[in-house]
C-alpha cells in the first residue's frame, strides 16, 4: 500500500516543486519510492560542516581542495542527504568501492592513496551518526579521486611542460559519482568503462598483476659484473646459476638443461654440484631473448648493459608498466589509438589503422645529455608535409653551435650550405654580430645535405617539434638512438610519406622519390586530406606482440613522475619546468 500511496503523490509533489527545487524533486521521489541508499536528510549540518574547509584530519591526504568544489556539489544536488550507507551498514556500491581501493595496485594506483586500509574502522563507526558522516564524506572525497586517477591520471602533463591537453577529459565527478557509480548494479565495470579503452593501455593493466606476482617471488641476488667487455656465456661466470634462476623466473629460459643450477638451491654455482653440465646454448637464447624484450644487442653475450638490465628489481619494472598507464590516462580520447604513435625511450615509430599496426621503422630522438634537447611528450594532429625542406635554424642553436665557426671564419655560411635571411625570408649578407643580436635568421638550404633531410611531417606545436628525414642515416644502426636536439628523425620517410598520402591520387612511391630528388624543388608543402593524430609517447615498459618490453628511463621523465606521485593528493596543476624549443 505504502508503495502505490507514493506513486500517485509523486505527480503531485513534483508539480508543486518551483524549477529550482529539481534536485530537491530528486530526492523526494526516490525517498517516495523507498530507494536505498537515501536517508532522511537528519545530517544537512555535520555534512556541511564536515567538508566546509577542504580539509579532513581523518584522509590519508587531508588536504583535498582539488575536489572539494566537486563535493560540495555532489551533497547540494541530494540536499545533503547520505549517499554510502543505510540503516549502519555500507550500501552494495560503497562495499565495491572500498574492495576496488583495497586492489588499486591492479590498476597501476597505490591503495593507501585511498584510505584502504581505514574503512575497516570508519564502517565500524557507522553505529553512530558522526560515524555515518565520517564514512559518508571520507567515501565521496575518495571516490572522486578514484574517478579521476583513473580516467586523466593523477597528475597533470602541463606540470612536467608536455604537449598534452588533458582538459577535456575532466569528468563532471558529481553526475558521475551520482549517475554511473552511486547507483551502478556492477561498480567495478563502471569503473572499467571510464579507463582508457586503447588497446596498449589494456595490455599493460593485464601485464601488471603478472609483474606483481612476479615481484613478490624474485628473491634473486645480484648478477656479478662481466668485467669491461662482453663475453660469451661460459662456465666460468660465478653468476650463471643467478642467470638462470632469474632468466626463469623473468620467462626468458625455454626449454631446460641437462640438470639444472636452480635445483640446486639459489646460490648454487657449476662448481657447487659436480657432474652438472649446464646447456649453455639454451642459456644463451634466454639471453637473447631478455635482451630483444629490454631494447639490447640481441647477441647473447653479458654486456654491462645486459647485467645492468638483469639486475633492475622487478618492483622497479612494477613502476615502469604503472608510469606507461598513467600516461596513457592523460591522452584524450582521439589520440588514444593515434594513427602515429612514437615510443622514445624504445627509438620506434609505429603506424596504425585502428588497432592494427601497419607498420614500424626506428627513429632517433632528442639527445639525453642535456635537458633541453629533451624530446617531449606531444599528443597532437600531423597537418602537411614539406619536401625538400629549408632548416631555420633557432637562434639559440645557431648562436651556441654556429656563431664560434664565423667568428673564426667569415665564409663559413656559405661552405657550408647555410644562408643568412630577414624577416621577409629573403637572403641577406650575415656577419657573426647580426646573428649573436638575432638580427637575421640562418638557415640551411634544401637538398639531400639539410640536416632535415628531403621531407619533414609537420604537426604545428609549440615546442617546435617535428618528423623528418636525415642526412646522418648511419644513426638508425645504432642500438642507442639519442643524437637530436628534440626532434624526431625517421628511418625510412619515403614509406612514411606514402602511407600519409595513400588516398591522394596525385601521389604514389614513384611521385614521392621523384619530388625528394628533383634539385628545382625548394620547400614543397602538401597538405593531407585530413589531419593525423600523433602522440609522442614516453613509455619505458611497452606490450608488443603480447610480450612485456622493458627500456632505460632515457631523459629521467619516470623518476620525475615518480618524484611528483610521492607529494600525494592534492598533486601539482601548474607547469614545474620550461622547455625550450627544438630542432633536427
Amino acid at each position: 500500500m505504502r508503495s502505490v500511496v507514493a506513486v500517485l503523490l509523486l505527480p503531485a509533489l513534483l508539480v508543486t516543486l518551483p524549477l529550482s527545487g529539481c534536485k530537491r524533486a530528486k530526492r523526494i521521489a526516490a525517498q517516495a519510492a523507498g530507494s536505498v541508499g537515501v536517508s532522511q536528510p537528519t545530517y544537512t549540518d555535520a555534512i556541511q560542516q564536515a567538508i566546509s574547509t577542504g580539509h579532513m584530519d581523518a584522509l590519508k591526504w587531508p588536504d583535498y581542495s582539488d575536489v572539494q568544489a566537486a563535493v560540495s556539489g555532489f551533497y547540494d544536488s541530494r540536499d545533503y542527504t547520505l549517499a554510502w550507507s543505510k540503516d549502519g551498514k555500507p550500501t552494495a556500491q560503497a562495499n565495491e568501492l572500498m574492495q576496488a581501493f583495497s586492489n588499486a595496485r591492479k590498476r597501476g594506483l597505490e591503495p593507501e592513496d585511498y584510505d584502504a586500509s581505514r574503512w575497516q574502522g570508519r564502517v565500524a563507526a557507522l553505529s553512530s551518526d558522526d560515524g555515518k558522516v565520517a564514512f559518508d564524506t571520507a567515501m565521496t572525497v575518495n571516490a572522486m579521486r578514484f574517478l579521476n586517477a583513473i580516467h586523466m591520471g593523477r597528475t597533470d602533463p602541463k606540470f612536467f611542460a608536455f604537449g598534452i591537453d588533458s582538459s577535456s577529459k575532466q569528468l563532471d565527478l558529481p553526475t558521475v559519482l551520482t549517475d554511473q557509480i552511486a547507483s551502478a548494479s556492477e561498480v567495478d565495470k563502471a569503473l572499467t568503462d571510464l579507463e582508457p579503452q586503447s588497446a596498449q593501455y589494456k595490455a599493460l593493466r593485464d601485464q601488471l598483476p603478472h609483474y606483481l606476482d612476479l615481484a613478490a617471488q624474485d628473491h634473486s641476488d645480484p648478477l656479478p659484473s662481466p668485467g669491461t667487455s662482453a663475453a660469451s656465456l661460459s662456465r666460468s661466470y660465478p653468476g650463471l646459476a643467478a642467470l638462470q634462476q632469474k632468466l626463469q623466473l623473468l620467462g626468458d629460459l625455454q626449454g631446460g638443461t641437462d640438470n639444472t643450477a636452480a635445483n640446486s638451491g639459489a646460490d648454487a654455482s657449476p662448481s657447487a654440484a659436480p657432474g652438472t653440465s649446464l646447456d649453455l646454448a639454451t642459456l644463451t637464447d634466454g639471453v637473447k631473448h631478455f635482451q630483444h624484450r629490454h631494447g639490447l644487442p640481441e647477441d647473447g653475450k653479458l654486456s654491462q648493459a645486459t647485467v645492468a638490465a638483469l639486475n633492475v628489481p622487478i618492483t622497479t619494472r612494477v613502476n615502469e608498466i604503472e608510469d606507461a598507464m598513467e600516461r596513457w590516462r592523460w591522452l584524450p580520447d582521439q589520440y588514444q589509438q593515434p594513427a602515429i604513435l612514437v615510443n622514445l625511450p624504445e627509438f620506434v615509430l609505429r603506424a596504425f589503422e585502428g588497432d592494427t599496426q601497419q607498420f614500424n621503422m626506428r627513429v632517433v630522438v632528442g639527445q639525453s645529455k642535456e635537458d633541453e634537447h629533451h624530446t617531449p611528450m606531444i599528443a597532437d594532429q600531423m597537418k602537411y608535409l614539406v619536401f625538400r625542406p629549408f632548416w631555420n635554424i633557432p637562434p639559440s642553436i645557431a648562436k651556441k653551435e654556429i656563431l664560434g665557426h664565423m667568428q673564426a671564419d667569415p665564409g663559413y655560411l656559405s661552405s657550408h650550405n647555410f644562408e643568412a635571411v630577414n624577416s621577409k625570408g629573403e637572403e641577406v649578407p650575415a656577419s657573426a654580430e647580426a646573428v649573436e643580436h638575432s638580427t637575421v635568421m640562418v638557415r640551411e638550404k634544401p637538398g639531400p645535405k639539410n640536416s632535415l633531410g628531403l621531407v619533414k611531417f609537420m604537426f604545428p606545436n609549440p615546442f617546435n617539434v617535428y618528423l623528418h628525414d636525415t642526412n646522418a642515416h648511419y644513426l638508425f644502426a645504432r642500438n642507442r638512438r639519442d643524437y637530436s636536439h628534440g626532434c624526431v628523425r625517421v628511418e625510412d620517410p619515403p614509406k612514411l610519406a606514402d602511407w600519409l598520402l595513400r588516398d591522394n591520387s596525385k601521389w604514389d612511391p614513384d611521385t614521392i622519390q621523384q619530388t625528394m630528388n628533383d634539385d628545382t624543388v625548394i620547400n614543397k608543402t602538401v597538405s593531407l586530406g585530413k589531419s593525423v593524430p600523433v602522440v609522442l609517447f614516453y613509455g619505458t615498459a611497452y606490450v608488443d606482440g603480447g610480450e612485456m618490453h622493458f627500456f632505460q628511463d632515457l631523459y629521467g621523465y619516470d623518476a620525475d613522475l615518480e618524484k611528483e606521485l610521492q607529494h600525494g593528493y592534492p598533486f601539482q596543476h601548474k607547469p614545474g619546468r620550461a622547455r625550450g624549443e627544438a630542432s633536427v
